[in-house]
C-alpha cells in the first residue's frame, strides 16, 4: 500500500466523520425519539449504533477499548452527551488509523482483516450512512453528496453483500432510480430508499 492511498483513506474517513458529527450536532431539540430509515431504531438509537461501530473498527486495530454495549442494541439515550461521546470517539479512531503504517498490506476490523484503504473506507461508509439516515429523519440536508458516496463504493462494493447475508445489516438492493447519482445508488445498493421521509414509514 502506498503512502498516498493511506493519506486517501484518511482524508475519507475524516469526511465521513465530520459529516456525522454536524448532522448530530444539528438533531433539533425532541427529535432524538423520531424514526429513521433503520427499520425500529430512533435517531437516538442510530446514533448510538453509529458511535458504537466506529469504537469498534478502532479497537479491532489496537485491540482495546471495545464497545461497552452491542451496536446492534443500541441505547436509547446515553448518560453522557450523546454528541460529545461520539466526537470523542471519532477522534480516537481518526487517530488510529493516521498511525496506521503507510506500507500495511491489512488492517483488523470487526470485518476482519481488510486493506487498510477497504478499511477505512468501510469505517468511513458506516458514518455516512448513518449520517444520512439521521439527516433525512430530522429535516437537514443530506450529507451524503456524489464525492462521498464515490470514495465509500470501494467498501460497499466489496463488503455489503456479505454483511447483508451474515448479519442482515443492510436490506437486499433496490433498483436504482433511474437517472440517480452516486450517492442515490449507494443508498439503493445497501438497501435504502434514496428518497424515504418520516411521513412515508
Amino acid at each position: 500500500m502506498s503512502a498516498t492511498s493511506n493519506v486517501e483513506g484518511i482524508e475519507l474517513l475524516t469526511l465521513s466523520h465530520d459529516r456525522l458529527r454536524a448532522v448530530a450536532a444539528g438533531v433539533p431539540e425532541g427529535a432524538w425519539s423520531a424514526p429513521t430509515p433503520c427499520s425500529e431504531w430512533t435517531v437516538a438509537q442510530v446514533l448510538n449504533h453509529a458511535r458504537l461501530d466506529q469504537q469498534a473498527y478502532g479497537a479491532a486495530v489496537t485491540g482495546a477499548g471495545w464497545p461497552e454495549a452491542d451496536p446492534f442494541h443500541p441505547a436509547d439515550a446515553l448518560e453522557a452527551d450523546a454528541t460529545a461521546e461520539l466526537d470523542k470517539v471519532l477522534t480516537g479512531v481518526a487517530g488510529v488509523y493516521a498511525d496506521l503504517p503507510a506500507d500495511a498490506e491489512e488492517v483488523a476490523t470487526p470485518l476482519g482483516p481488510l486493506p487498510p484503504r477497504v478499511a477505512a473506507a468501510a469505517a468511513a461508509m458506516d458514518a455516512a450512512v448513518h449520517a444520512w439516515d439521521i439527516a433525512v429523519a430530522t429535516g437537514q440536508a443530506s450529507p451524503l453528496d456524489d464525492d462521498l458516496a464515490g470514495g465509500v463504493r470501494l467498501a460497499a462494493d466489496r463488503l455489503a453483500d456479505h454483511l447483508r447475508d451474515a448479519f442482515g445489516v443492510f436490506a437486499p438492493a433496490r433498483e436504482v432510480p433511474e437517472g440517480a447519482g452516486r450517492a442515490e445508488a449507494l443508498l439503493a445498493f445497501l438497501g435504502r430508499d434514496p428518497h424515504w421521509t418520516a411521513a412515508g414509514s
